[in-house]
């Protein structure tokens, strides 16, 4: 989907029809693509702002929902960028999760976006802690379709050629160590304990009748009410969790 997909104003703008437009030139880039025999997926990249004020691809979310609405979820995935996720006010583990869980991760834009800035960047990525949670993601959702791309460039004081191969050498160096990282994290095991214990209530014979949708509102609504004291919901320990993910990556 291009980037330049959006509205700056209603006043203006039929948006249904746009976006029927926009899955039926995608359609037609499908078919054309099966035709001439390329069998691999297509790819849409959410991008929340620039150069429009609304696009109609703002997030993940909101990427897998418009192809599913228009029935092109089995031919597109999306391919994931770093710098957008942070410009829709999300992390990119969260965006790489949220196409994850969907079937719908296919690729990533391993760059790096500036949190003091409100446009696209496109850092070469140095951040440690980012690389080793895309990592972790990627590793826990069995990998990607397709690939990871830099799509970056460096700051306009770096102009010479030796400052555009480093760049590059940091990225890798970034992202080989996020992949270590993550791996050990993965293997340390007592992040997924914890969540495994977070949500165990569920595996009761009440939990399991929630999970299978033959449990009934009213049915909630007295195990509450009969109960004689409260259930503390289990601390959601961010700290702790943060901690373990600090001692894996510096212990």
């Amino acid at each position: 989907m291009p980037n330049t997909e959006g509205y700056e104003t209603l006043l203006n703008t039929d948006v249904k029809f746009e976006i029927d437009n926009i899955a039926e030139l995608m359609r037609m880039a499908v078919k054309y693509g099966r035709k001439i025999g390329f069998e691999g997926d297509f790819y849409i990249e959410p991008k929340p702002c620039e150069p429009m004020k609304h696009q109609y691809d703002f997030d993940a979310a909101t990427a897998i929902g418009f192809l599913r609405h228009y029935g092109l979820d089995k031919d597109f995935k999306l391919n994931i960028e770093a710098n957008h996720a942070t410009l829709a006010g999300h992390t990119f583990e969260h965006e790489l999760r949220i196409a994850a869980i969907n079937g719908m991760l296919g690729s990533i834009d391993a760059n790096q976006g500036d949190y003091l800035l409100g446009w696209d960047t496109d850092k070469f990525p140095s951040d440690v802690y980012m690389s080793a949670m895309c990592m972790y993601e990627i590793l826990k959702a069995g990998g990607l379709t397709g690939g990871i791309n830099f799509d970056a460039k460096t700051r306009r004081p770096s102009y010479s050629y030796e400052d555009l191969i480093l760049g590059f050498i940091l990225a890798m160096d970034t992202y080989a160590l996020g992949l270590i990282k993550a791996d050990a994290l993965i293997k340390d095991g007592r992040i997924e304990e914890f969540i495994k214990e977070r949500y165990s209530s569920f595996n009761s014979e009440l939990g399991q009748k929630i999970r299978s949708g033959k449990a009934t509102l009213e049915e909630l609504c007295d195990y509450a009410c009969n109960k004689r004291t409260a259930e503390i919901p289990m601390s959601g320990r961010q700290e702790y969790l943060e901690m373990i993910f600090n001692d894996i990556l510096f212990g």
